[in-house]
């Protein structure tokens, strides 16, 4: 990358969790039964700028990693992959996480979460931050896990003041709870997170913790009442729910053959930021981000399921012929 790259706004710049997927390579057993497993770099928000570059966005991610081989792999995996790595940082004495998952297609996919003492995403700080690059990209894109601990929860709303609720800042309402101390911790987070923010995203649980509604239409209209502009409610196998205050619109959900579902809402994010960056129309959108999503779960593993564009409508076209 050259200097004058490196001063560019980025398309993409996302904050937050970041770690190794280690994910089984045997189907429909328990963890103490698997023989092999393959590993792949994981975290939402990394995932997220991942998958935005497969559609030839400019995309980094601010992270922090231990001082270790995991750590490394992320760095080097993530250049291979085409994103910027200019503010991803090390943090001696803490390991770079690993997440393991058992696969039980359609919908059964549990995971173990190895983040402790701390994991290092949590210990992003006021100095890990690039405020012009945040301020200058086309999307800025963070997750509810970053509110959830010090000092990064600190470090957000520092993004946030810098940010200055410029377009196409999202929140992605990805709550984990066993992330946080309660959900009623995590509900007063979110609510400070979401007077910064422009768009939201989650599905009807996590709007439930965000603005306490679960029906989509109440859940969007409370997220529009708390001043973002967009507000989108996944709702599984139902489609997916998109309001502004000049228009509603809802697809129903892209219909696939699940193999892991646990990248499905990543791949749809990252196709989102595609398409809003686009400007194309929030039906269109829609329909773009839920093919995108199903593409991914059709496939193994998270960060390396993301499609291309091409892959996408490819899709889409299929659809119209079925």
């Amino acid at each position: 990358m050259t200097q004058t790259d490196i001063r560019a706004p980025f398309d993409v710049v996302t904050m937050g969790r970041v770690g190794v997927d280690i994910y089984p390579q045997q189907v429909g057993m328990h963890l103490e039964d698997v023989e092999s497993f393959s590993k792949s770099v994981g975290g939402s928000a990394t995932n997220v700028a991942i998958a935005a570059g497969r559609y030839g966005r400019r995309s980094a991610v601010i992270t922090r990693t231990g001082d270790d081989p995991f750590g490394r792999y992320v760095v080097r995996e993530l250049k291979r992959l085409g994103v910027a790595t200019d503010f991803i940082s090390t943090i001696a004495g803490l390991k770079t996480p690993v997440t393991f998952c058992e696969i039980f297609p359609p919908d059964d996919f549990p995971l173990y979460f190895y983040r402790a003492p701390k994991a290092p995403d949590l210990m992003i700080t006021a100095k890990s931050l690039d405020l012009a690059a945040i301020e200058q990209a086309r999307v800025f894109w963070t997750t509810v896990t970053g509110l959830s601990e010090e000092p990064s929860r600190q470090a957000h709303h520092i993004a946030y003041e810098a940010r200055g609720r410029r377009p196409l800042t999202i929140l992605d309402l990805d709550y984990r709870p066993m992330f946080w101390s309660s959900p009623e911790v995590a509900t007063r987070e979110v609510a400070r997170a979401l007077e910064h923010v422009t768009v939201a995203v989650g599905n009807r649980e996590e709007c439930e913790v965000a603005v306490g509604e679960t029906d989509p239409y109440r859940a969007a209209d409370a997220l529009l009442e708390r001043g973002v502009e967009l507000a989108i409610v996944k709702q599984g196998p139902k489609g997916v729910l998109a309001k502004t205050a000049d228009e509603t619109i809802e697809v129903p959900a892209h219909l696939v053959k699940v193999v892991n579902g646990l990248g499905s809402g990543d791949g749809f994010g990252g196709a989102l930021i595609h398409g809003l960056i686009e400007g194309w129309s929030l039906d269109t959108v829609l329909r773009f981000a839920n093919a995108a999503g199903g593409i991914v779960a059709t496939r193994f593993e998270c960060s390396t399921a993301m499609p291309t564009a091409a892959e996408v409508e490819a899709v889409l076209e299929e659809a119209l012929h079925v």
